[in-house]
């Protein structure tokens, strides 16, 4: 439970400051660009929360089991 509340307070952090930055180099000129910067954004942050969320207290399970049995 302690590696998903961490997980999820990691992707918090993370998709801010990635996805800020992202937004701000946005130079979409028409509408379709914005559109598929916006779908590659949300495909993005899919893949942080499933690394983050999902993957991260898993590790950490596996990791804790193999150093301290």
């Amino acid at each position: 439970m302690i590696g998903f509340a961490l997980g999820l307070l990691e992707y918090r952090l993370m998709s801010a400051v990635v996805i800020g930055a992202l937004r701000r180099t946005d130079r979409s000129a028409t509408e379709a660009e914005k559109q598929d910067y916006e779908r590659r954004i949300r495909i993005l942050r899919g893949a942080l929360m499933a690394m983050t969320v999902g993957l991260m207290p898993i590790l950490g399970f596996v990791i804790g089991r193999a150093l301290f049995g």
